[in-house]
């Protein structure tokens, strides 16, 4: 186990940053991971993974712990489902591509999100009407303080929009080390109403989609509308989606008739938060290096030098107008690293 100094985090993070870590473990098993945790000489620890959720505003005087566990491995199948165990370190979309491979579905339509496995379940990532809640058997994490290795079932993640007990009352305690997600060989379910991909599959005269085709579609989806990050620094989307109560939303709309929005099963309602970016004239904007993407106002780009200062003045500036304009407070999803 090598302790490298004075790290560049560029490579490491999507919005490519360049900011220097002080002390940089890459770890690729769970016992490195256990050893890491052990060390005296560095009480400040954080983890990265993927590094597709976060914004890093300075240099870090920290224990970077690079997370790069590999493995992925079938614990049980049946006839219609298989139960996989994918270790934190694996891309996610390259995850959704194996498991088209294998005709596996379940998550077809997570299609292209940026990240790796063990990060997805802290945010519950969701796209086009799918959340990974919808495949998700448990999780192991690693308790930091005592280095035990603890099972999470479904239950025990009090997974809500975006939201998880990794980001509330578990958040800087624990650390995922694999998912365990339960998707099926047959039959297969297919969620094809959300968003635009009937329009995409009908385009192409597909009536009767496969899981790939699905995918497919999601994928020609998100790049129209989404930056590649090797291209042009982002982290996706900046913001949550708002989501109203009745009496919140209908003070909305008496100013604002004709906003898009979603009905969600629990009465709620919810509101783009791209839209209301728009609606306060950010779309596209570009302030030195810092900006709102041109064709997807919920996200923020480096266009090559930003600093991870700047891009979060432009975050607070964008929460400010949209709060002054609509009464609304948008959320990061992005966690803010300072």
């Amino acid at each position: 186990m090598i302790v490298q100094e004075n790290i560049s985090l560029k490579p490491y993070n999507t919005f490519g940053i360049d900011v220097n870590a002080s002390h940089f473990i890459e770890i690729t098993s769970v016992d490195q991971l256990r050893q890491s945790l052990q060390l005296k000489n560095y009480p400040h620890i954080l983890v990265l993974s993927g590094g597709s959720n976060m914004l890093l505003t300075g240099d870090l005087e920290r224990l970077i712990l690079y997370l790069n566990i590999k493995g992925k491995r079938v614990l049980w199948e049946d006839d219609n489902r298989i139960a996989l165990k994918i270790m934190a370190g694996e891309n996610w979309h390259e995850l959704v591509l194996w498991s088209l491979d294998h005709n596996y579905g379940g998550i077809e339509n997570l299609s292209l999100i940026p990240g790796n496995t063990g990060t997805a379940p802290i945010q519950n990532i969701g796209a086009y009407g799918v959340e990974i809640k919808d495949v998700f058997e448990s999780c192991e994490a690693m308790e930091i303080e005592s280095q035990r290795l603890v099972q999470f079932h479904k239950q025990d993640c009090h997974f809500g929009y975006r939201d998880s007990y990794f980001k509330n009352e578990g958040k800087g305690k624990f650390i995922i080390t694999s998912v365990t997600l339960i998707l099926r060989k047959k039959d297969h379910v297919l969620n094809t109403s959300y968003g635009a991909i009937e329009d995409q599959l009908r385009s192409h005269n597909i009536a009767t989609p496969t899981i790939r085709e699905v995918s497919e579609a999601v994928i020609a989806i998100r790049q129209r509308k989404l930056p590649d990050p090797d291209l042009l620094g982002n982290s996706g989307s900046f913001f949550k989606n708002p989501v109203l109560n009745e009496r919140q939303f209908s003070a909305f709309t008496e100013n604002h008739p004709d906003a898009p929005h979603y009905r969600l099963r629990d009465n709620t309602v919810k509101v783009p938060a791209g839209w209301l970016i728009e609606q306060t004239g950010y779309k596209g904007k570009r302030i030195g290096d810092a900006g709102v993407h041109k064709e997807q106002a919920l996200v923020l780009v480096n266009f090559g030098k930003a600093t991870g200062s700047e891009i979060h003045r432009l975050a607070l500036s964008i929460q400010n107008d949209v709060s002054q304009k609509f009464g609304i407070e948008l959320i990061p999803e992005v966690n803010i690293i300072e």
